[in-house]
């Protein structure tokens, strides 16, 4: 057998955002939030996966929402490139879903807590060696907590989990195994499958089980991931070769940029066909936050014109 990689955005939706995938939720975000204490009982997966629902990446950046018992709600969201400003992101994220509870005019405590599960492909604390952590709103210089309940923010850093199979202990190690390892699986270990959440995602993640369309959604997504993984690498490469050549900082700036330009103009062509040197030159003006926008937004080109909309769009803005 062959699985997805839940560390896509689209497989983790497919497996824990599905309608009939409510069971499958609630034993991750028990495992993760609770130490697989039953606190959550049920929940409502709001805008549940619908295949294939996009041609682009990302129809969102919220992966999954849900409200949990208590009137909390839940926002999702795995995350496998380390992209600039990802912090902020959440934070946006986070208020955002705590701000919109609100109507004009209605009443503050009508507001319900958030919480904002982040997990990982790379390292986000090196300073810290757990692999939850947990963070919330606390006073300066006593630690005291400030409406502790309201926003809480969790973050599950795959790469810092190294336990083996035959080290599982509990429902958080199974569940953190599972996100870090299924895509390399060939059959559901009996250590995972004796848990029948988990032998519902197995299912679910199984290949067999997706339609042609939801496939094709599948591997557009992942190779847009290894050539963002790529750019990130060669990026920084070229940066710090033309950084060396001319020994000064703005050389490994111009370097970096340089390389995005490259890739993207190459991810470009592969596309919507061969780029004018006048589109090339006005992608090299693009400023560093663009060129990953651009990045973002490439995969729902479907000819070169839907780019010279979007550059006249951006250029404007400059």
């Amino acid at each position: 057998m062959n699985f997805i990689n839940p560390k896509t955005d689209f497989a983790f939706k497919k497996i824990f955002g599905s309608a009939d995938s409510k069971d499958i939720l609630i034993s991750f975000l028990n495992a993760i939030l609770y130490e697989a204490q039953p606190v959550i009982e049920d929940l409502e997966i709001l805008d549940p996966y619908l295949a294939p629902k996009i041609k682009g990446v990302k129809d969102t950046y919220l992966d999954v929402k849900a409200k949990i018992s208590g009137s909390k709600t839940v926002i999702i969201e795995m995350q496998v490139l380390n992209v600039e400003s990802f912090e902020k992101r959440i934070l946006y994220n986070a208020t955002k879903a705590y701000s919109v509870q609100l109507k004009s005019g209605e009443n503050y405590n009508l507001l319900n807590p958030v919480i904002a599960l982040t997990i990982t492909d790379f390292q986000m604390f090196e300073h810290l060696e757990t692999v939850i952590s947990r963070f919330g709103i606390k006073e300066k210089n006593n630690l005291v907590e400030y409406l502790a309940e309201e926003l809480e923010f969790v973050f599950v850093e795959l790469p810092k989990f190294d336990k083996t199979l035959a080290e599982l202990e509990t429902l958080t190690d199974k569940w953190i195994y599972f996100m870090k390892t299924a895509r390399t699986l060939r059959s559901v270990p009996e250590e995972l499958g004796n848990v029948p959440e988990l032998r519902k995602a197995f299912t679910i993640a199984n290949e067999a089980n997706l339609d042609p369309d939801e496939l094709e959604d599948l591997e557009r997504r992942e190779i847009f991931i290894q050539d963002q993984r790529g750019a990130i690498t060669k990026a920084t490469r070229i940066g710090i070769e033309q950084g060396i050549r001319q020994g000064i900082e703005q050389g490994i700036e111009q370097g970096i940029k340089q390389g995005n330009v490259t890739l993207i103009v190459r991810q470009l062509e592969r596309s919507v066909g061969v780029l004018s040197p006048e589109i090339q030159s006005r992608i090299a003006q693009l400023s560093a936050q663009q060129l990953q926008s651009l990045g973002e937004a490439l995969l729902d080109f479907a000819s070169v014109s839907d780019l010279t909309t979007w550059l006249q769009a951006h250029n404007n803005r400059q």
